[in-house]
C-alpha cells in the first residue's frame, strides 16, 4: 500500500503526463536527460526541447518544476555558467546540490568546458 506522499507523487506524475504535446512538457523531458555530475544551459536545454529561442520559457518552466526530484532542474545554469541568483528551492540550494554531484562551483559559476553537456 501507497503511503501518502508516494501516492500524491504518483498523482503529480500523472497530471504532468502528456494529453497533447507542451514545450513546458519538452523542457521538462529535456532536463531529465542531462546527466548526473553535468550542467546546461539554459539556451541547450531550449534546443533540447525543440526550440532554442524559448530560453525564457525555460526558466519559467523550471521556476514553476512541480517534480524537482525527477527533474532535476538545479543543473541549469546560465550561458556564463552562472548560477541561478534566486534558486526556486532557497539560497545556497543549487549550489550545494551540483557539489553533491561533484560539480564544482567558484563564485557561483560553473565551468561550462568541464562540467557542460
Amino acid at each position: 500500500m501507497q503511503t501518502r506522499e508516494e501516492t500524491i507523487k504518483s498523482m503529480i506524475g500523472q497530471s504532468n503526463d502528456p494529453v497533447t504535446d507542451s514545450p513546458t512538457k519538452r523542457i521538462y523531458e529535456a532536463v531529465k536527460r542531462i546527466p548526473k555530475g553535468r550542467v546546461a544551459t539554459y539556451g541547450q536545454v531550449a534546443e533540447m526541447a525543440g526550440n532554442k529561442r524559448m530560453c525564457r520559457a525555460v526558466g519559467n518552466a523550471l521556476h514553476n518544476n512541480p517534480d524537482p526530484d525527477n527533474i532535476p532542474c538545479f543543473r541549469v545554469v546560465n550561458a556564463q555558467g552562472k548560477l541561478a541568483a534566486n534558486f526556486a528551492f532557497g539560497e545556497g540550494v543549487q549550489e550545494k546540490r551540483l557539489t553533491a554531484e561533484g560539480i564544482e562551483v567558484i563564485n557561483g559559476k560553473v565551468d561550462l568546458d568541464k562540467y557542460g553537456i
